[in-house]
């Protein structure tokens, strides 16, 4: 049984090291997108995250959140909110400057890459980063998506303020936003 569970992690490590070696390797488009949309759904599964951060995956995510093709941004934030539910992953993102780049991702056009974002910093939070995640300008932002149209957008963003913020972080939020018609100049995202 040892045995093949050993073999299993191994083959595992060789498939996710192809899929690196692909995105890197590959000129197409097409094929780092679906290599990217591979890799966010294996980090959904906690046996891959080690084999994950060994390949330096969450760094590969990390710097997909500056490209110019949407869905490497989307693919990159999805992969890191999968990723970020890990304490060690979640740890080499915060390293990696990774709330500035997912706090970016919150003027993305794409509702899935703000939601992902959203719930990324959600499980970013810890007492060491939880005063950079709840900055003034985040939580008017969210603020924001409370009032959102879209019911997904509005939950998380309302999630998001109940579970890492305090009353009267808030409520100064609140006050700050009074009389602004946007906050840090974030459009809401669109469908």
């Amino acid at each position: 049984m040892w045995k093949k569970d050993s073999s299993e992690g191994s083959d595992r490590f060789e498939y996710l090291q192809t899929l690196v070696t692909e995105f890197q390797d590959t000129d197409s488009e097409e094929a780092k997108e679906q290599v990217l949309a591979n890799l966010a759904n294996f980090a959904y599964d906690p046996n891959n995250m080690e084999n994950l951060r060994e390949l330096q995956v969450p760094d590969l995510f990390l710097d997909m959140l500056t490209e110019e093709n949407a869905n490497f941004v989307e693919f990159g934030m999805g992969g890191l909110c999968n990723l970020s539910m890990d304490p060690e992953c979640r740890d080499v993102i915060l390293q990696g400057n990774g709330i500035s780049l997912v706090t970016n991702c919150l003027s993305n056009q794409r509702e899935e890459t703000v939601l992902s974002a959203i719930t990324t910093l959600m499980n970013l939070t810890t007492p060491s980063s939880r005063a950079e995640i709840t900055d003034p300008a985040i939580l008017q932002c969210m603020l924001r998506f409370s009032l959102s149209e879209s019911p997904r957008l509005r939950s998380l963003a309302a999630v998001f303020l109940q579970d890492c913020c305090s009353q009267e972080q808030v409520a100064r939020a609140e006050q700050q936003m009074q009389g602004q018609q946007s906050a840090v100049g974030i459009p809401l995202p669109k469908d």
